[in-house]
This record gives C-alpha cells, structure tokens and sequence, in this order.
C-alpha cells in the first residue's frame, strides 16, 4: 500500500522536530545576544560565532557516517538527551563561572551537536516515504525548522527582555527531554552495516569514501559545493553576525526588537517551505542561480537602508522584511538541492553524503564570521554590506552555468531499496535481512550530488 506523506513515523519526526529545534532556537537566540549585550563588542561577538560553528561543520560529516551505520532513531533520541544534560549542568554552573569561556563552550557543544544531528533526519526522510512525495516532505521538514526559528526568536527575546536568561535554559531543558522520549517510538527502517575496524577508523573510512565518492563521479557537483562555500563565506556569514549587530550595536533597538527580526526570517523560511511543498517536482537545480541572486539583492537593499541621515526605525523595518525575502528564497534553496541528492544517492551512503557536502559548503562560513565581526567594529555598515551584496551577485552569476548541469535523476537502486526495506520494516535488532536488501546495502554505489542550501541563519 502506498505509503502516505503524513504516516505514523514520519509524523513522529516532524513533531520531535518542532520540539528539539524550538528548544534550540530560543539557545541559539538567547546565548549569544546575552554575551553581545554584556560586553558590548562586535569583534567579540563575531569570534564567539565562528568558534560556535566550527564544531557543526567539523561534527556534521561525522554524525553523517555514523547515522549511516546505527538506527536513526537512536541517535536523533541520544543526541536530544545529551543535549537536555547539557544546558542543565550549563544552568546549574551559570553565574558561578566566567561568562565568556562558558558560554563559548556551550554554544560550540549545542552547534556540534546540531551537524551531528540533523544528517539522522535528512537521511530518514527518503526511507519514510514515497519519490513522488520527497520534496513535499522535505519542505515539510523545512517548514518545521523554520518554525521553530520563527517562534524561537520571537518567544526568546520576550523572555530574556523580561526575565533573564534562566527561564531559557529551562525551556529548552523540557524540549529536549520531551523530544527525545517522542523519538525513542519511532520506526524507522536501517540495516546494519558490518565493520571490520573499530568505531573512528570506520568512521574516516567512511568520510572518505563519500567524499571521493562526490569528486569522481560527478565533478560538476564539487564546483556548487565549492562555490556554495564562498556563496556562505560571503553572504551567509554578513547575516549570522550583521543581524544581531545591527539590530542590537547600531540601530540601538531592544532584545525584543531583534527578536521580531530573527522570527521574520523564520516566517521567511515557512513561507519558502509552503512554496516548496506547492511547487513539488517543478522545483529543479538550475532554479538555484536565481535563488542566490535573490539572496544577494535584499541583503544590497538592506546595506543601502543604512545611509547615514535615514531614520533606525525606517532601517529596522527594512532589515526585517527584506530579511523575510532572503530567508523564503534560502529555503527554495535548501529544499530543491537536498531533493536532488535524495534521489541520486543510495540509502546506505546518503546520510554521510549530506554531511560531507554540509561540512564543505559551510566550511568557509566561520572565517567569514569571525571577519565580519571585526569590519562592523571598525567600519560603517552601509559599505560592509554592499560589497558582500556585490561580491555574492557575481558568484550568484557565476552559478548559473554550473547549475545547469546538475539536475536530479534518481538511481535505480534507491527505489528498489526503498521500497524493500519499507515493506520489510527491519530494526538494527533484526536477524532476518533479505538477500535482495543485504545486496543492494553491499552493491554498487551510484552517482549523485547536492548540497545543503544556504546556511540558515
């Protein structure tokens, strides 16, 4: 029987989502505009960003070829735990050691956490239900994400501009919790792959192979991995730390103002979602070009928003909603690329290959981070802002022609793999695996390709 969009596991996941990442929304909202409201220093800021993300992007090909070899749901349910323990040994030490070190390493643990975690999810999608429905399921994904980061924002600077920071903690304490025990019900269908070595040397192997997996079969796919890399560099980086800079250093609006902005480029996100789940198959790679070149115009608006003479509010409430525009085209982005490497890669090396091109597309994003918070010390906003707009429009143009030639056709082997394993329903505990599956987990690797959009931000 076909299986539906909205079947019993799938919704599990997408409801353990909405749990987990609006707890790691308000975190990730709340921690680093508490450290950049105590010390009042962007350059701070922007290296305690960088250093927050490194571990994602070391972490996410690692959680890949892991989520390769274990039961999914086990590790999306084990990382939601560790992450509850976490932020309550963060609670229970807070205010009792130094600001600065603490915060750092737990917003670098949250982050690590987060790249080991959602290679799991992405990689469950394609197993839980039909092709005809992939991107509509990942647009459903999608949305949840940013949700979460739409709510997250918004909820968080509420609270903290109230409260403080310690009812945040607790939050997001019960989110993990509670989203961990919804995910330990969910069925999701893995083989066990035989190791002949120990854990880390499977592991390397296994991020090797997908990576020269990536760079010889299809070269062209590399190219939009490198340039995706300097497109996040640029771009990405100016948002991450430009945001909250502007909003909060320049423009000298409340924790509450930011807030709005951050869940304006969440509705941004939902809004790109409900676009991608409506368009469905019409959606394809070489629509990416024009989804940069979007991105790249709204962030040139918000640069010239800041002329010297122009009121902040008026500044403000530009930066908001063209902020929602960029985040609805990023979410096109996300979307249409991760589709296309569903269909092209093969179950038992999909979650390591999500991963790899992850970790290389964001790779360049902390140098740029840690850059941006050094210019927006030392230099006005308006020319920051504009050079990023125009240096990314050029790379935007140049994606065209690589674009072109990366369009998705789905291996014959990942239908039939599919559609086996979802029909057999085996666990990591199961002793009975067919022929047909063992083969398949054990056969020849296709082609395939795609990275993980624009950098949400």
């Amino acid at each position: 029987m076909k299986q539906q969009v909205f079947s019993r596991d799938f919704t599990l996941v997408v409801i353990g989502q909405i749990i987990s990442l609006f707890g790691n929304a308000i975190l990730h909202f709340a921690l680093p505009l508490y450290l950049l409201r105590e010390t009042g220093s962007s350059a701070l800021f922007g290296v305690v960003t960088a250093c927050s993300f490194l571990p994602m992007v070391i972490l996410s090909p690692v959680g890949g070829a892991v989520a390769d070899r274990v039961n999914k749901r086990s590790m999306m349910a084990g990382l939601d735990f560790f992450t509850a323990g976490l932020i309550l040994m963060y609670t229970l030490i807070w205010g009792l050691a130094p600001l600065v070190p603490v915060t750092v390493a737990c917003l670098m643990l949250l982050y690590g956490i987060a790249g080991a975690y959602q290679p799991s999810v992405q990689a469950s999608v394609p197993l839980l239900l039909p092709q005809e429905s992939l991107n509509t399921g990942n647009a459903v994904i999608n949305m949840v994400q940013t949700l979460a980061n739409l709510l997250g924002p918004i909820l968080g600077g509420i609270l903290l501009s109230a409260w403080g920071l310690r009812p945040i903690l607790w939050i997001s304490i019960l989110c993990f919790f509670a989203s961990a025990v919804m995910e330990l019900f969910i069925r999701i269908p893995h083989v066990k792959q035989p190791r002949a070595s120990g854990v880390f040397s499977t592991v390397w192997a296994d991020l090797r192979e997908s990576a020269q997996y990536i760079r010889r079969e299809k070269p062209v796919f590399l190219r939009v991995t490198l340039l995706l890399s300097a497109f996040n560099l640029i771009l990405s980086a100016a948002m991450i730390v430009g945001i909250p800079v502007l909003v909060v250093n320049i423009l000298k609006m409340s924790d509450a103002s930011l807030g709005l902005t951050q869940g304006a480029m969440g509705l941004g996100g939902v809004l790109g979602g409900v676009l991608g789940g409506t368009l469905g198959n019409r959606l394809r790679p070489r629509h990416g070009a024009a989804l940069l070149l979007i991105c790249s115009g709204t962030l040139a608006v918000m640069g010239l928003i800041l002329f010297p003479g122009i009121p902040p509010s008026l500044s403000y409430w530009t930066i908001t909603v063209f902020s929602l525009l960029m985040m609805a085209a990023a979410s096109l982005f996300s979307i249409l690329l991760l589709s296309a490497i569903q269909l092209q890669v093969a179950p038992h090396l999909l979650g390591k290959v999500i991963a790899c091109v992850q970790a290389a597309a964001n790779c360049a994003s902390p140098l740029g981070q840690a850059g941006y918070g050094v210019l927006f010390e030392h230099l006005p906003p308006c020319p920051i802002l504009l050079g990023a707009a125009l240096l990314s429009t050029v790379i935007g143009l140049r994606s065209a022609q690589i674009f072109s030639g990366a369009g998705p056709r789905r291996h014959a082997g990942v239908q039939q793999s599919v559609s086996i394993c979802k029909q057999e329903r085996f666990q990591t505990e199961s002793s009975a695996v067919s022929p047909v599956c063992r083969d398949f987990f054990s056969g020849e690797k296709p082609a395939g390709f795609s990275p993980q959009a624009v950098e949400k931000v």
